[in-house]
């Protein structure tokens, strides 16, 4: 990949390809092509095959996605299966017909079974039934991957799949229904501070930011009391759903973006084929190899937002898969670990929270 090179980050505005975009500007790239979702509608076939005979990307970094936690997983399946296919399916084989020279297809380390052998190897991909909660995304990434890898075998291609582990970053989500697990940590444990400090005006603009259920920060003080309760936020309280066992590993999103940049420029499918029998696996996990229990990152988070009210689980939702650790065997093979570790980066998160209000 050259510096001139044309690039299509897709998905450049999220948490991903917001990382990977910046990640690319430093290291000297500047020829990108970019749409916004209002701009270009991925699950468009024709859209998409439009754009691509028009501007011909040398280079996709294939980033978009609907992606949510627990909660959104569980009450949206059909959203989730459907929108991240056909977003997948559009963008791989239209790179085809358009010979773009390298792909480079982002999933997420739930694809492997909830029983997986931790930590988690490439190889363990599907050997066993998946986590129930997010199996329809899960079966999504699945396909993508061997699409990836069948265009390879069969055309020649080099399309290269890897799967972050839990992500958290600048561009984050925050939304208190769909977003990931840390991300929704941070707004509660924050709302619940500005609650028992009774700072109405930073509650204000928070909900003005990003409004809940439609409530912003206009409405009056009861009512953004009853609707910040039903997400578990109260003044000097914030109830977060499950036990609170379930162990996780979280990644730096401008880690994952110097990662995926540096297996565009560096790694190609050869690199990832095993060298005898069938060809499969050739994902690359992409992580920390470290893992803290959800309620240790809670009392993390309580710690570094200065909160001194209380943390309580309420086990009777759903935990979900309970320990997701990476194998990240692979990666290191490759030439490539990570720099920023979890107190760090919720020290960085919420400060860019708080900057972005």
């Amino acid at each position: 990949m050259d510096k001139w090179s044309k690039i299509f980050v897709a998905g450049h505005r999220g948490l991903v390809g917001s990382a990977i975009l910046n990640n690319l500007k430093k290291r000297g790239y500047s020829n990108f092509v970019l749409r916004t979702h209002a701009e270009l509608d991925l699950t468009d076939q024709l859209a998409v095959n439009e754009f691509f005979a028009i501007e011909k990307p040398e280079y996709v970094f294939l980033a978009a996605a609907h992606v949510g936690g627990i909660m959104a997983n569980s009450r949206y399946r059909a959203d989730f299966i459907y929108q991240n296919l056909m977003i997948q399916n559009n963008v791989i084989h239209a790179s085809f017909l358009n010979q773009v020279k390298k792909l480079l297809f982002l999933g997420s380390t739930c694809i492997y079974p909830r029983q997986a052998p931790q930590p988690m190897s490439e190889d363990c991909l599907l050997t066993s039934p998946l986590e129930y909660t997010n199996e329809p995304y899960a079966i999504a990434k699945i396909a993508g991957i061997k699409m990836c890898e069948s265009y390879n075998l069969q055309y020649g291609t080099n399309y290269i799949a890897i799967m972050p582990t839990n992500l958290y970053g600048p561009n984050d989500n925050f939304h208190l229904e769909t977003s990931h697990v840390l991300p929704a940590m941070i707004r509660k444990i924050h709302l619940a501070k500005c609650l028992s400090e009774e700072n109405w005006e930073l509650i204000r603009k928070d909900l003005d930011r990003r409004p809940v259920e439609q409530v912003t920060g206009v409405a009056p003080e009861e009512d953004i009391l009853l609707v910040l309760a039903k997400y578990g936020i109260y003044p000097g309280k914030v109830v977060l759903w499950g036990t609170g066992t379930p162990l996780r590993e979280f990644l730096w999103s401008e880690d994952m973006a110097d990662a995926s940049v540096y297996v565009m420029e560096k790694v190609n499918f050869v690199d990832v084929c095993s060298n005898m029998g069938e060809i499969r696996n050739t994902h690359i996990n992409i992580g920390t190899g470290k893992e803290l229990s959800i309620q240790n990152v809670a009392f993390l988070i309580k710690e570094k937002l200065g909160f001194d009210g209380e943390i309580i689980f309420d086990a009777s939702k759903p935990d979900g898969t309970m320990r997701k650790l990476t194998n990240v065997s692979k990666l290191h093979a490759l030439g490539w670990k990570h720099t920023i570790e979890i107190e760090e980066g919720v020290k960085h998160l919420y400060h860019w929270y708080l900057q972005n209000l």
